[in-house]
């Protein structure tokens, strides 16, 4: 008879394919007898040096799950400051402290993909990665982009961007009402990866999100869950 735990992880399973378009994140077990470990999978987010690459994760989950995180490591070599540039060990605050029982695989996963697309130094697993990325963002970006052509499939580049720049976001630029308050740039991080405005405005009021003067800043990793969690009707 499988455990509650694997009832959980078999439904997660479920739900990570039935959303796969719109969350652009996939995970299958390794052997279908064994739901304790996976294979992840996402795209690199867009105007990121990652852009255009596919990026695998080694999921491990333990015996206290949901009450303790997925053990997640990127099996894709990558250049970025939160992730190990040798193990692939991730800094990730989602994957730690951070972490909720109601926090699912899928939530982890779209943590890592944003993580992708704001890196922080100033916390970083890779030393020599976050030095690069804070004394010289150009050459992060171009060693972040060769890596993932490299290891990752994405298609060349002539001028790769460094990870926090930003195209202009595709919708609303002429409509700040719909912000509500919020920079525009704040909610497009999340846009970007698949939701709509007007939702992640809702979950921002929601988790009660600084607007900050309508001005950009870095969320903590535990209210990008919480949001993530309320646009995936986890909460």
């Amino acid at each position: 008879m499988a455990t509650t735990r694997e009832r959980r992880i078999a439904k997660e399973l479920a739900d990570i394919h039935n959303d796969k378009d719109a969350s652009g994140v996939l995970a299958n077990p390794i052997d279908p007898a064994n739901l304790t470990h996976l294979k992840g999978t996402f795209p690199g987010p867009p105007d990121t040096p990652y852009a255009g690459g596919s990026f695998q994760i080694d999921i491990v989950i333990p015996d206290m799950y949901p009450f303790k995180s997925p053990v997640m490591k990127f099996d894709t070599k990558i250049w970025h400051p939160n992730v190990s540039s040798v193990t692939g060990a991730i800094c990730l605050d989602t994957l730690g402290t951070g972490w909720s029982p109601v926090g699912t695989i899928k939530m982890a996963l779209i943590s890592l993909r944003m993580l992708l697309e704001s890196p922080n130094p100033k916390d970083p697993q890779d030393a020599e990665v976050a030095k690069m990325l804070l004394e010289d963002p150009d050459e992060f970006a171009i060693k972040a982009h060769d890596w993932a052509v490299k290891y990752a499939g994405a298609p060349r580049r002539e001028q790769p961007k460094q990870g926090r720049e930003k195209a202009p976001p595709p919708v609303a630029k002429n409509d700040p009402s719909r912000y509500k308050g919020y920079n525009q740039d704040l909610v497009d991080r999340f846009v970007n990866m698949g939701f709509d405005v007007d939702a992640v405005v809702e979950a921002f009021v929601f988790v009660g999100i600084d607007r900050n003067g309508g001005e950009d800043y870095e969320l903590e990793e535990a209210y990008m869950g919480d949001i993530t969690a309320r646009l995936l009707g986890e909460q």
